[in-house]
């Protein structure tokens, strides 16, 4: 199989960046004791459908704060919040980043394929270093789409010039892979308990 692929698409959280257990964000772990507010009521307000209109890139995120802010009373800095938002939710995978590393002596190509809107994108680029390891970054907020959409899919392999049965999808979500496929992808279920065996699997390009 893999002397077939021209491409992986890396997705982001909860694969590349290990900011995921048993389904719940770390950052939130200490979230009241950091900031003193209620999470649920925090989470209440923010993650609804206009939180989804942030990822397909409807929404500016800062202006889902602000009105988050305005109708509870936080009182403090949006930027500051944003950016103890996005520190506290970076936690990369050292054992991927050194994957990563050993692909670029292959002729594979290196993509991430994220459902971030604009804000968090530009800090995973930028900030966390994933600009300058990866060709580029296709994120939800800037196509205007998301996975599991065919669209998204669609739009990468377009964008690439490649064909989609040359394409290599590592995901955590199972309707994203399931999606993939769909599209003529290959695809690889990142969890818990295939982690290793795909850091195996890729590492022998």
């Amino acid at each position: 199989m893999l002397q077939d692929i021209d491409v992986i698409a890396w997705d982001f959280d909860g694969v590349l960046n290990r900011n995921i257990i048993n389904d719940r964000f770390i950052w939130v772990q200490q979230f009241e004791e950091d900031l003193g507010i209620s999470w649920h009521t925090f989470a209440q307000e923010m993650f609804t459908d206009d939180f989804n209109e942030v990822l397909v890139g409807h929404e500016d995120l800062r202006d889902l704060l602000s009105r988050w802010a305005d109708k509870t009373g936080y009182p403090g800095d949006l930027d500051h919040f944003l950016l103890y938002w996005f520190e506290k939710d970076a936690h990369p995978d050292f054992d991927l980043l050194a994957l990563m590393r050993k692909l670029t002596k292959t002729h594979v190509r290196q993509v991430i394929a994220t459902n971030n809107g604009a804000r968090r994108t530009r800090y995973i680029e930028e900030q966390m270093g994933y600009k300058d390891r990866v060709e580029t970054v296709f994120a939800s907020g800037r196509m205007g789409v998301a996975k599991p959409s065919a669209e998204f899919f669609i739009h990468v392999t377009k964008a690439l010039k490649v064909p989609a049965n040359r394409m290599l999808l590592i995901d955590d979500r199972e309707e994203n892979i399931m999606s993939a496929l769909d599209m003529g992808w290959r695809a690889l279920h990142f969890t818990p308990n295939t982690r290793e065996q795909i850091i195996k699997v890729l590492g022998s390009f």
